[in-house]
C-alpha cells in the first residue's frame, strides 16, 4: 500500500456487513474502486472471533443470510463454523475476497474539506500505512473485538481455578470432568451451558436475574415442503419473509401488549421447565419482553441439559470469589474449577478509530445519528449497525443499499461531499435503546438518535425497508459543490 494510493470507497471490516456492502457497491456503483480493510487475518468478523463451545447464531439463517446469496442449508440455526464457511463461500463467489486487505487496522481517519477526502492511518503487519479515499463505510459493528466485559470480581485473586471470557476462549481448554460456573444469563451463557455439558462438564449457570427463553427447532418445518415445491432458492426467500413478518409481529406484540407477551412466553417455557425439574422463578424475568433480548434455545437444548442433571441454574449475586469457587450473596458456595464470565460486550463504535473533521476531533456520543447510519456533521462517512431485535443482516443490507444510493446522489448533484445536518433543538434516546447491562454500561460510546424521522432507528425491518430503502436521499442532507479535484 503506497503513500499516495487513493480509492473511491473504503469499507472497514470484512464481516457480514462488509461483505454485504461490497456486493451492493459492486452492483449499484460499478464504476467505483474500493477495498476492504480488515484488522484480522481472516474474514467473518464475529463469526471468526468467537470460538467458544457451541457458538451459533441466535437468528435464523434465512434472515441472517444475504438476500443475494440465499441460505439453502437444511439447518436454520447454524453453528459458527458453518456460518463462517457460508461467508467465505459468498465472498469468493462474487470476487469480494480479492478486495480484502488483511492485517490492516484503521486507527485514525481525518477528513479534509479542501480536498474532499479522508486520510486513513492504518496499522499493518509491515508497519503504518496511509490511504486516501472519498468515502468511508464502517462495518466494524458496535463492540470491541479486543476484549469483552469482565466485572471486577471481589476475591478473584484467591480463586484457585481458571477464569475465562467467551470472547477470548482458550484453545484446547478441556472441560471434561470439570466443575464449570457460567456467570451470566444472555445468549452466550445459554449457548455455553448445554455445549459444556455435552463435553462432560458439570455446569452451573449463575445469573443475577432471569431472561426470557424460547425454544425453537433448528430446522424449519416448512423448509422441506417449500423446497420440494419451489426449489431451494425460492423456498429460502419465502422462509426469509415468513420469519421477518413473524418476528416483527411478535416484537410489536411485546412492546404494545407486554403483559400478554409475558404470559405467552412464560407459558411456553413452563412445560419443559417442569419436565427438567427446574423452578420457574429462574426463568421469570422482572422486566417486560424485549426490554432486553430474548434468548432462543434450539430444540430446547438448554432444557434438556438441565433435565439431564449435568447443568444447573442458580439465581443469585456474587459476594466474592473463594479459593474453591464462588460464594453468593445468600451464603452458598458454588464449587468451580473454571469460571466463565459470560458478562457481555464492551460497546465501541467504529472499531475505536479516531475521527477528525478539518482538524476537530469528533466525539460520537455528543452527536446524533442520521437514520442510524451517519453521524451528524461528518462528511462522506457511514456505519452499519444492525437490529437488536432481529437479524443483523436485515438492516446491514438496507444500510448498504442506502450508502450506494447516497454515493450515486453525490455524483448526480456534481457535489464533492455530503453530510447530515439535524434540525435545531432535537432530543432523543441512545442509538441502542435496551436495558441490557452491556448497553447501559456503554452509553457513553454511542451516538444519540433523534425525536423525529429521519433521525430515529425504528427497530423494524418492514418499516425501515420503506424509510431507508426508499428514503429521500436529500432530506436533512447538505451537499457541498465540488471546488477542487479529488486526488486520483
Amino acid at each position: 500500500m503506497s503513500e499516495t494510493e487513493h480509492v473511491d470507497v473504503v469499507i472497514v471490516g470484512a464481516g457480514i456487513s462488509g461483505i454485504d456492502a461490497a456486493y451492493r457497491l459492486q452492483t449499484m456503483c460499478p464504476g467505483k474502486s474500493y477495498v476492504i480493510l480488515e484488522a484480522r487475518d481472516r474474514l467473518g468478523g464475529t463469526w471468526d472471533l468467537f470460538r467458544y463451545p457451541g457458538i451459533r447464531s441466535d437468528s435464523d439463517m434465512y434472515t441472517l443470510g444475504f438476500p443475494f446469496a440465499p441460505w439453502t442449508e437444511e439447518t436454520a440455526i447454524a453453528d459458527g463454523a458453518t456460518i463462517w464457511a457460508y461467508l467465505d463461500r459468498t465472498a469468493r463467489a462474487y470476487g469480494i475476497d480479492r478486495r480484502i486487505r488483511y492485517g490492516s487496522k484503521v486507527v485514525a481517519q481525518s477528513w479534509d474539506s479542501g480536498t474532499a477526502s479522508w486520510t486513513l492511518d492504518i496499522v499493518t503487519t509491515d508497519g503504518r500505512r496511509r490511504l486516501t479515499t472519498s468515502f468511508v463505510h464502517s462495518c466494524t459493528g458496535y463492540y470491541s473485538f479486543d476484549r469483552g466485559y469482565t466485572p471486577d470480581y471481589p476475591g478473584r485473586e484467591v480463586f484457585r481455578g481458571r477464569l475465562v471470557h467467551p470472547q477470548l476462549w482458550p484453545e484446547g481448554l478441556d472441560v471434561a470432568g470439570r466443575r464449570v460456573v457460567v456467570v451470566g444469563s444472555g445468549a452466550t451463557a445459554m449457548t455455553l451451558v448445554p455445549a459444556l455439558a455435552l463435553k462432560g462438564a458439570d455446569v452451573t449457570m449463575l445469573q443475577r436475574s432471569p431472561t426470557y427463553v424460547i425454544s425453537q427447532p433448528d430446522v424449519d418445518p416448512l423448509a422441506k415442503p417449500l423446497t420440494r415445491a419451489l426449489g431451494a432458492e425460492r423456498a429460502s426467500t419465502v422462509l426469509r419473509w415468513k420469519n421477518v413478518v413473524t418476528s416483527t409481529g411478535f416484537y410489536r406484540l411485546c412492546r404494545r401488549r407486554p403483559r400478554l407477551a409475558r404470559r405467552l412466553l412464560l407459558g411456553l417455557a413452563r412445560k419443559p421447565l417442569r419436565e427438567a425439574g427446574v423452578d420457574e422463578r429462574h426463568f421469570s424475568p422482572r422486566y417486560n419482553p424485549w426490554d432486553q433480548r430474548l434468548c432462543v434455545v434450539p430444540n430446547g437444548d438448554l432444557f434438556r441439559a438441565l433435565a439431564s442433571g449435568k447443568a444447573h441454574v442458580v439465581t443469585d449475586t456474587i459476594d466474592t470469589f473463594v479459593p474453591e469457587g464462588i460464594r453468593t450473596t445468600s451464603g452458598d458456595v458454588i464449587l468451580a474449577d473454571i469460571v466463565v464470565s459470560a458478562t457481555g460486550l464492551c460497546l465501541l463504535i467504529g472499531g475505536g478509530t479516531t475521527t477528525t473533521v478539518d482538524g476537530e476531533r469528533v466525539d460520537v456520543a455528543d452527536r446524533f445519528a442520521y437514520r442510524g447510519l451517519m453521524i451528524e456533521g461528518v462528511p462522506n462517512a457511514t456505519m452499519s449497525i444492525g437490529y437488536v431485535n432481529a437479524s443483523w443482516t436485515l438492516r446491514a443490507d438496507l444500510v448498504a443499499q442506502y450508502v450506494c444510493r447516497l454515493i450515486n446522489r453525490i455524483d448526480e448533484r456534481h457535489a464533492a461531499y455530503a453530510y447530515a445536518k439535524p434540525p435545531a433543538a432535537m432530543q432523543g434516546p441512545p442509538l441502542l435503546d435496551l436495558t441490557a447491562g452491556y448497553v447501559q454500561r456503554g452509553l457513553g460510546a454511542l451516538p444519540k438518535q433523534g425525536d423525529r424521522r429521519p433521525w430515529t432507528v425504528e427497530q423494524s425491518y418492514l418499516t425501515e425497508r420503506r424509510g431507508i430503502g426508499r428514503a429521500d436521499i436529500d432530506e436533512d442532507m447538505v451537499f457541498v459543490p465540488a471546488r477542487v479535484t479529488v486526488p486520483s
